[in-house]
Order: C-alpha cells, then structure tokens, then sequence
C-alpha cells in the first residue's frame, strides 16, 4: 500500500460513520459571521493596536479636523499634498491656508508626479480595532488607489463610528464596495517589510508614514 492509500484508508474508517453528506447539517456551527467582538473599549483597543504599528494617532472634535490635518502635515515635515475628490471643502482650505502646496488628482496626476508628492490625505471606510488595520474602499474623500500608495505619507481621517471590534465586522461593513468589486487598500501602519535576515526596510509597499486622526 502507497502513502497515499493509507492515507485515504485512514480517512475513510475515520468518516465510516457519517451519514449526512452536507458538512454544514452534520457539524452546525453556531456562529454569525461579521458580529461585534465583547470589547471593554473599542476605540482605545483601536488606537492602542494602531500605536503598536508605530503609526501616530491624535483623537480630536469634528470641529478640530482641520487643524489635526495641517499639524499632522507639519509634524511630518510635508510641504505638499494630494487631496483627493471628496475631502470637505473647510479641510482643503485648512491645508492651503497653512502654505502647503496642494495638488488635486484632476486630471489624474502620474504615478511620477504622486511620487513627488509627500502626503495624501483621505478619509477612510472602516478601522478595525482588534488587528489595528483600516481599510479604504476608495469612495468620496479617499481617491483612486494609487494615492494612498505613492506618496510617503499618509494622513487618515476616521471617524469613531467607522471603528468596529474585528476584521469580521469590518469586512461586513465593506460588503458593499466588495459586492461591486471596487478595489480595498488594507493599512496595518506604514508599510514596511524585511528580508530573510529581519533587515526592516521602509515604504517598499506604500507610505512609510502614518498619520490617523480620529474623531470623536
């Protein structure tokens, strides 16, 4: 008898007892899928798990957006950035009021304009407090995907709403953006990656910096 033979046989006495050939009738999961985790604090569980991607975080009033924006920029030393379609119109003259030269992706700027370009800024879709990661679903106020990627750093505003326990939760709120198969930029931190070595190298993937603003 072959490996594979015994293997098989192996798993046919173990199942020789099953009866119901629908998996999901013969061993019921009593689960929902996309449902709140029991989380004391979702939004201190958020930042602290953000804080550990040594990203920045600054929770601020809606009225404080703007100003968050423009101190985000200058605590990254950026003098431009890219604001895409969207953004509220008090945000854009914040930013421009303050001498950073803004550009807007209209007409689409190229790949080699973006990447002189040293921030974006954008609002986001969902942030998920158990794994510190937001999504953007690229809907109004967060551009086509090539500007939060480009650009060496990144600033995001989310919303305290926005923030749910997991990334169950979080893909359920996506739902829609996936069902019309719009793209989803996944953020965990700047980006960074390592070799075989853990020689740490920054912004091979997207922005080396990032920047959330949370407001509450």
């Amino acid at each position: 008898m072959s490996a594979r033979e015994d293997i098989l046989q192996r798993i046919r006495t173990a199942t020789a007892d099953v009866t119901e050939p629908d998996p999901a009738l013969d061993v019921p999961v009593e689960w929902t899928y996309g449902q709140p985790l029991a989380t004391a604090d979702v939004l201190a569980d958020f930042v602290e798990k953000v804080e550990d991607y040594k990203a920045r975080v600054v929770r601020v009033a809606e009225d404080g957006i703007g100003a968050a924006i423009v101190d985000a920029l200058v605590g990254l030393d950026a003098a431009s950035a890219v604001l895409p379609e969207g953004l509220p119109d008090a945000w854009v003259q914040a930013v421009t009021a303050a001498g950073v030269t803004v550009f807007r992706d209209d007409p689409e700027l190229s790949h080699a304009e973006l990447n002189l370009i040293a921030a974006v800024v954008t609002t986001a879709a969902v942030g998920m407090a158990d794994s510190g990661t937001i999504a953007l679903d690229h809907g109004l106020g967060q551009g086509r995907r090539a500007l939060s990627l480009l650009p060496d750093c990144h600033v995001c505003v989310v919303r305290s709403e926005q923030v749910v326990s997991d990334v169950p939760e979080g893909i359920a709120r996506l739902a829609p953006a996936l069902r019309a198969r719009r793209p989803v930029t996944w953020l965990s931190g700047g980006s960074a990656t390592s070799d075989i070595e853990l020689s740490r190298v920054e912004g091979v993937h997207g922005p080396r910096h990032l920047w959330v603003i949370l407001v509450d």
